[in-house]
């Protein structure tokens, strides 16, 4: 019998990532959202059983029974959402986790939680590249709701032996992904436009979404009442104008980006992170960001956001 585990947010971006590397190496994913899932065919995404439901007390009770672990995709994704919608963002990320800890200590303790949170909980600091043991100073909703979140699974994990593994993520890219920065050039490239906010000196430690998922797999082994707090990111500080520009390339543009100065309001300046301990795991980012960006590119234009421009195959 297959082992059994549950993907919150499985239509997600993230989600339907981790859901077919799950289900690829032989696990029955039950995947827990919102979305067309159904419509779609949910083997398409590795899903192998679909419910369209908010992450609840009574859907977890229903839906993730005998679980080796719940990966908890579902939640906000968006510092400008956090910004605009403080309070809702609060309760998708952080009332759904608690929800999710407390089903895990009532009725299945041996049950691993594997939560993604965020680079966001860095905010500021004013040494690079950013470690685990760095004292948290978020700068936006979004980072401080995903600190509180950290801090319940700690509690659940020391004081209810609760089986936990936190991955901060840096910047999540890849196919499919509709929005934030790659999402938001390519628009503007399909308009015809070239301006973006910022000075283009800004830094983003990128990481492809297959890479995430494997991580979300490793992490498998990992989970303990110790609850381990792992960076996932590629290891290095890239310029967004150094991006930009492999992007333009790849979209066949001749042009450069041209940055109009704004500020990026609840985002960080640099970030950069340090990944030994998830390369102490046995992991290791395998996706190179020029490749990532050409699937990037590829995918967008066969969507039907564009023609194919000359040179393009």
């Amino acid at each position: 019998m297959k082992q059994r585990v549950v993907v919150t947010g499985a239509y997600g971006f993230i989600g339907r990532y981790t859901a077919k590397c799950f289900h690829d190496v032989g696990y029955y994913v039950i995947g827990i959202g919102h979305g067309n899932c159904e419509q779609e065919g949910v083997l398409r995404w590795g899903i192998d059983e679909w419910h369209a439901s908010d992450v609840t007390m009574d859907a977890l009770k229903a839906y993730a029974c005998d679980c080796e672990a719940i990966v908890h995709c579902a939640g906000s994704g968006s510092v400008g959402f956090s910004l605009q919608e403080p309070m809702k963002d609060f309760e998708r990320t952080v009332w759904t986790t608690h929800y999710v800890l407390e089903y895990i200590r009532l009725y299945s303790p041996q049950t691993k939680l594997i939560y993604p949170s965020s680079a966001a909980v860095y905010g500021n600091q004013s040494v690079l590249p950013l470690r685990e043991d760095m004292v948290p100073n978020p700068i936006s909703p979004y980072g401080i709701h995903k600190k509180i979140v950290e801090e319940l699974c700690k509690m659940y994990a020391s004081q209810y032996n609760v089986n936990v593994a936190i991955l901060r993520l840096f910047s999540v890219y890849g196919e499919g992904l509709r929005k934030q920065l790659l999402w938001d050039a390519c628009q503007k490239l399909s308009d015809g436009k070239n301006v973006f906010w910022g000075t283009g000196e800004e830094t983003r430690d990128w990481v492809h979404a297959e890479d995430v998922a494997r991580m979300m797999l490793c992490a498998m082994k990992h989970a303990s009442e110790e609850c381990p707090i792992v960076n996932v990111a590629g290891g290095e500080a890239v310029r967004i104008d150094d991006v930009l520009s492999c992007l333009f390339e790849e979209y066949g543009r001749k042009d450069a980006p041209f940055f109009g100065g704004q500020v990026n309001v609840g985002n960080p300046n640099h970030y950069a992170a340090d990944i030994q301990k998830a390369q102490e795991w046995g992991w290791e980012p395998r996706i190179e960001m020029s490749d990532g960006i050409q699937r990037y590119v590829r995918w967008y234009l066969n969507e039907g956001q564009g023609s194919i421009p000359a040179g393009i195959k």
